[in-house]
């Protein structure tokens, strides 16, 4: 199964299991090889007149949080099942505005091999207080990067998809 087929089959899936009522339209799902993130549009509250920003950033942050302590016990399990399904683990999220919050996220340890000049580099982010520990500069360098980049790595994403699409319209030789 291609990566666009797993992602519309977790798509309906999601769509079927979660309540109407939780959600602006259908909520984004975001798949990579450990963890299934479920990110669904709240609405935005309605401006109020003489409200000021404060004010209403703080209902968006007493909204999400009343959405999160509702929700809890229903995600915990709709996750339990998708998890036995899809055999990764499942993270919840909500946008409301241009504010995307994540409740629970996976973290993953990846192993890599840094020469020393990029050792330093995470080093001096330790040494300056950036980061506690070189895996955290690693964090926040990925994080820097997918930041500035956003568009670039979405066209290399759909460039990944259609050679998925390609090879799996290919002959089949037979493994």
């Amino acid at each position: 199964m291609d990566s666009d087929e797993a992602v519309e089959k977790l798509r309906g899936w999601f769509s079927g299991r979660l309540p109407e009522e939780w959600f602006d339209g259908r909520p984004e799902i975001v798949l990579d090889r450990e963890e299934i993130a479920v990110v669904g549009r709240l609405a935005v509250p309605a401006p109020v007149e003489g409200v000021s920003e404060v004010e209403r950033a703080a209902a968006v942050e007493g909204g999400i949080q009343r959405f999160r302590e509702e929700t809890r016990e229903r995600r915990v399990e709709i996750a339990r099942e998708a998890e036995h399904r899809f055999r990764r683990k499942v993270s919840w999220g909500v946008a409301v505005g241009d504010e995307t919050v994540m409740f629970t996220t996976l973290s993953v340890p990846v192993m890599t091999r840094l020469r020393q000049s990029e050792r330093r580099v995470l080093d001096t982010l330790v040494a300056a207080g950036v980061a506690r520990s070189r895996s955290d500069a690693l964090a926040w360098c990925v994080r820097l990067v997918g930041t500035h980049t956003d568009t670039w790595l979405a066209d290399l994403r759909d460039a990944l998809q259609h050679v998925d699409r390609v090879r799996a319209s290919g002959p089949d030789i037979g493994s």
